[in-house]
Parts: C-alpha cells; sequence; structure tokens
C-alpha cells in the first residue's frame, strides 16, 4: 500500500501555496526597495551607465579611475579660469578686447571639432571615437537660436571674469540654479519643492552677503555684477534651448558644438567692428608675439576640452556627483585664488562664499533624492497592487 506525502485537505494545501506565494512577492519586493534606497547612496560614486561594468572591476582600480577623472576635471577647468583672467586682464598684457579673446577660442574650438572629425577617418574608432562632422547649412539655421544665447553665456561670462576677481568669481555668477528654478516654473510650469527653493534662498543670501563684503572692502566692480548675473541667466536658457536643439544635430554634443560655435564666430564679427575692438587689436603692441598667441590658443585648447572632461566625469560618476564636484572645485578655485593672488578676506566674506557653496550643494542633493524617488515610484506602484488582492 502506497502512502502519498500530500496535505490531507486540497483545500488547505492551495491556500498555503497561495499564503506563501504572496509572502514571497511581498519579500522580494521589499528587498526590491532595500535595494534602491541603498542605491542613493552609491550614485555618489557609480553612474548609471557604469553601474554593470564597475561591479566587474575591483574596487581599488574602479575608484583610482574615478580620482584620475575628477582631477582631471578640476586641472582643465580651473586652469581655464585662471588663463581667461590673464587673457582678459591681466597688467602686463593690456588687452582691452574681451570680444576677440572669446571669438578667437570659438574658432579654436572650430578647427579642432573638424580636425578630430578628419582623423576618426584613419584612427581606429576604439582609440579615437568622435562623430563625422559635415558643414550643413539647414543644421546650423536650426542651432542659430540656442547659439545666441550660447554666445550671451560665454560673452558674458568672460566679462564677469574680467572685472571681477577670480576668488569672487564663483558668487558673482552663482545665480544659475536660481534662475533654472525662476524659468523652469515660468517655461516649462515645473514647481519646485520646498527644501530646493530653501537652497537657492541660502544661495541668494550668500550672494548678497558677498556683494556687501566686495564693496565694504572696495573692490566690487557693479558691471561685473550684471554681468554675472546675465551670465547666470543665459547658463540657464543654455539648458533649456539645448534639449530643444539636440535633435537637429542627432544627439550629438559634439556636434551641437560644432554648430554653436561656428554660428558664433559668424556673429561675433559684426559685434567687434560696432564695440571698436578692432581698433583696439590694430593698436595692441602684441600682435606679433608668439608668447601671446600660443596663450591665446591655449585657452582655446581648454576651452575645447572642458567639454569633453564634463563628459567624461558625468560617464565614470554621475549627474548627481559632477554637480558636487563642480562645487568643491569652486570652493578649491577660490581658496587658490586667495593665496595666488595674496588676499586677506573678512570672516563675513569667506561665510558668503560658503553660503553660496553650501546652498548649491543643498539643491543638488536635494534634486538628486527627488529624481531617485521619482525613479522608484513605479516600482513602489507595483508593489501595492501586488499587495492588494491579498489583503482583500
Amino acid at each position: 500500500m502506497r502512502r502519498h506525502l500530500c496535505a490531507p485537505n486540497p483545500e488547505a494545501s492551495c491556500g498555503l501555496s497561495v499564503e506563501i506565494s504572496v509572502r514571497g512577492r511581498a519579500l522580494t519586493c521589499w528587498v526590491s526597495r532595500t535595494l534602491k534606497r541603498s542605491s542613493i547612496l552609491r550614485m555618489a560614486l557609480e553612474g548609471e551607465g557604469e553601474m554593470e561594468k564597475g561591479a566587474r572591476e575591483p574596487f581599488l582600480i574602479k575608484s583610482l579611475k574615478i580620482a584620475m577623472v575628477v582631477t582631471l576635471y578640476w586641472f582643465v577647468s580651473i586652469t581655464m579660469v585662471f588663463l581667461n583672467k590673464y587673457l582678459l586682464d591681466s597688467p602686463s598684457l593690456k588687452l582691452d578686447a574681451p570680444l576677440f579673446v572669446t571669438f578667437y577660442q570659438c574658432v579654436v574650438t572650430v578647427l579642432l571639432c573638424k580636425t578630430l572629425s578628419l582623423l576618426t577617418l584613419v584612427i581606429p574608432t576604439n582609440v579615437l571615437e568622435f562623430p563625422s562632422i559635415r558643414f550643413d547649412l539647414k543644421v546650423l539655421r536650426s542651432v542659430l537660436p540656442l547659439s545666441i544665447v550660447f554666445i550671451g553665456m560665454i560673452t558674458f561670462n568672460n566679462l564677469c571674469l574680467k572685472h571681477l576677481g577670480v576668488a569672487f568669481y564663483t558668487v558673482g555668477r552663482c545665480l544659475s540654479t536660481v534662475f533654472n528654478v525662476l524659468l523652469s516654473y515660468i517655461m516649462l510650469k515645473q514647481t519646485t519643492s520646498l527644501y530646493a527653493l530653501l537652497s537657492c534662498g541660502v544661495i541668494l543670501g550668500g550672494f548678497c552677503l558677498g556683494i556687501d563684503q566686495e564693496d565694504a572692502e572696495g573692490t566690487l566692480s557693479w558691471a561685473g555684477i550684471f554681468y554675472g548675473v546675465l551670465a547666470s541667466l543665459c547658463v540657464s536658457l543654455n539648458a533649456i534651448y539645448t534639449k530643444k536643439v539636440l535633435p537637429a544635430v542627432d544627439g550629438s554634443i559634439w556636434r551641437l558644438t560644432f554648430y554653436n560655435n561656428v554660428n558664433a564666430c559668424i556673429l561675433f564679427l559684426p559685434l567687434l567692428l560696432v564695440f571698436g575692438e578692432v581698433g583696439t587689436l590694430v593698436a595692441f603692441d602684441k600682435l606679433d608675439s608668439l608668447h601671446f598667441w600660443g596663450m591665446m590658443t591655449l585657452g582655446g585648447v581648454f576651452g575645447f576640452a572642458i567639454g569633453y572632461v564634463t563628459g567624461l566625469q558625468i560617464k565614470f560618476t554621475s549627474p548627481l556627483t559632477h554637480n558636487i564636484s563642480g562645487t568643491a572645485k569652486a570652493c578649491a578655485q577660490t581658496v587658490l585664488a586667495i593665496i595666488y593672488y595674496q588676499q586677506v578676506k573678512t570672516v563675513l566674506w569667506w561665510t558668503s562664499n560658503i553660503m553660496v557653496l553650501g546652498g548649491s550643494f543643498s539643491y543638488t542633493w536635494v534634486k538628486g533624492m527627488e529624481m531617485k524617488k521619482t525613479q522608484d515610484q513605479p516600482v513602489q506602484t507595483n508593489s501595492t497592487e501586488e499587495k492588494s488582492p491579498a489583503g482583500v
């Protein structure tokens, strides 16, 4: 007589299976949510595109790569600011032609983009990866609205740097975050959370305190502040228009860089005439100096390189980490400027910088957490839908 190992009651067996299935599903959802929350902490070290690849690499190698990329970004960005300050406002150079400096850097960027595009024809893609670039008048016209904003951004940025010291430069054009919030609401009808608004309030407070302290020291330039505010506005507009124009260049940032700078080179020519910089250049006594043209070309190369190292840092870390790194870089840049120019600042002056950098860091972190929460919502919704039948 065979004995079957089964439940004496089939209905009880079915109910037990359903209960185990529901509990198993609930446990799986809980583990999933726990892993989602813990992944927020890993955002500061790993980007989504590098997560799977990074998981196969030893931690030490991965950390060294990230450290090298972040160091490269800091070096290029800080060097570019000091180099531009020299070209725009050096007592030894005495060149009062900020539009020409910006124009020349656009020319260098166009030449570098085209050169790299041609090199990809003879260099394998595993050695050099760069999109093919050809001149298209239709695309050039499509990019024109963005190019106008782009010209304003780089021009006002350089004018701000010309009239303000490198140490105060971070505070002088710190309102990009505030304009992001305003333009998002006005143009995109997007609201902002209370914590993000509080972060913007801290930035505004630091901006106003910094102006007060610069004025008290007698080093304030209202022209520099004005250009800094306009530069911040153009930075925000540039981000919005970039999203609209990217489809015209097949989503390629490098193609967009090429067409933006081609338009800028064309539009700068009449501006050089209107603002009298052609006459300034004719009277300039260092036009035949190899050192001058070498520094100008180097400034253009660093202006081109900042786009590459920015993308590289985002690739190896994450957008959140990139913004945090940018904030820390601004802090280091300020300290280096104080040391290099041998300046002495008051406690309140330093407080204004801390408020600006702290508010920027806080805003970046809050927005990163909000984006992560938004990404997690579909998972949480599905978990609730799965639990509902069990409770009925």
